[in-house]
């Protein structure tokens, strides 16, 4: 079968986006970073630079809880971690808890005594044991500004990460179903203790905001990490070092904002279009080729694309509805953003032996006078 290949431009939707400014906003942060789902950074300001990073912490304390203890295990509450202040649900020693309850204080109400509990009982009666786990995890996962002293997050010497980092680590936290739920989530009840709200003030104020890790001391200033969807379009951002929880929300919510208008999602391939026309002979109507499945991308605005179709300039019958008789495949410059079979819109039959004929009779009457004539 002789095929045809065709290179032509892209939707012409892709085209039209709307020309909105490139220009990223500058906030009230001493570092931010946001990136997008295709891991393009949209907008950086001092994102490598060493800070602390406060309650932040805890999103690795959960993710190493997670690779050393089950959910379902149970936790007697140290002394050492019922003394731990700041922000806390008022465990006391002996408490008994689940891992999961305690992961649920942990990242909701952003509890430092369960995030010390949880660090006691994976360290096996040792903070710096476990502290060693964390570090060595922000290692495998490439976190190279990062260096963990304890696993809650309060000031110490040494307890750093960078904008960067902790929006990486955000992004793997979000890929784990659990820690994903948790993260979303605006309370927390504790048995014995009561229930707790987050500390999340854009989790309960601004729909697009899938969840997030909020952190404050006095050295990290007010600081949060979250990720946003809107339109099915997701971005995730870090924003270190504001001056007041105000001014961090407003930051964050500017910058993912910002992040998400950068995107569009866009019908790659659509499959109510016809991409070609394949002849079939014997007077027979063309067939029209439409893809087989329909792929939606999200790509950066203004993305440019180019369809490459291959496809039979004609097509021996019979043909059925379906038929696998071509591809197209759509380009974003070299990478490959979508591909999708073409088939045949609808059924063609071959005629019997006196359609044939009759076809074949007219044809040849219809030469013959062109030659008389």
């Amino acid at each position: 079968m002789r095929r045809a290949a065709l290179v032509v431009p892209a939707a012409l939707a892709v085209l039209a986006l709307p020309n909105l400014s490139s220009a990223a906003p500058r906030v009230q942060a001493a570092a931010w970073y946001v990136v997008g789902e295709d891991g393009a950074v949209v907008a950086a300001h001092d994102p490598r630079t060493l800070r602390a990073m406060a309650s932040i912490t805890k999103l690795m304390t959960a993710i190493v809880t997670l690779e050393h203890a089950q959910l379902s295990n149970v936790v007697t509450v140290d002394p050492r971690a019922a003394r731990i202040g700041e922000s806390t649900v008022f465990l006391q020693a002996g408490q008994r808890l689940t891992v999961q309850q305690l992961l649920a204080s942990a990242l909701v109400k952003s509890a430092n005594d369960a995030a010390e509990a949880l660090a006691l009982y994976v360290g096996r009666g040792s903070e710096s044991r476990f502290v060693a786990l964390m570090n060595a995890k922000a290692r495998a996962l490439g976190l190279t500004d990062t260096h963990y002293v304890n696993p809650h997050g309060l000031d110490a010497p040494g307890h750093v990460s960078s904008a960067r980092d902790t929006t990486h680590l955000l992004r793997y936290a979000l890929g784990i179903p659990f820690l994903h739920e948790l993260l979303g989530s605006s309370k927390v009840v504790v048995p014995g203790d009561g229930t707790f709200e987050t500390t999340d003030d854009l989790l309960r104020g601004w729909a697009p905001l899938l969840g997030g890790k909020t952190g404050h001391t006095a050295n990290a200033g007010w600081s949060e990490t979250a990720a946003a969807k809107e339109h099915g379009i997701t971005v995730y951002g870090t924003v270190l070092g504001s001056r007041n929880e105000q001014t961090r929300n407003e930051a964050l919510e500017t910058l993912l904002r910002y992040g998400i208008d950068r995107y569009r999602r866009v019908v790659a391939i659509d499959p109510r279009r016809v991409y070609a026309q394949a002849s079939t002979g014997y007077g027979k109507p063309a067939v029209a080729l439409v893809a087989a499945q329909e792929a939606v991308r999200t790509l950066p605005e203004r993305t440019p694309l180019v369809e490459r179709i291959l496809a039979p300039p004609s097509v021996k019958l019979p043909v059925r509805e379906g038929q696998p008789l071509g591809s197209v495949r759509v380009y974003a410059g070299h990478q490959l953003v979508a591909a999708a079979n073409l088939v045949a819109a609808s059924t063609v039959s071959k005629p019997g032996l006196l359609g044939r004929v009759v076809w074949y009779t007219k044809r040849t009457a219809h030469h013959l006078w062109g030659i008389v004539t």
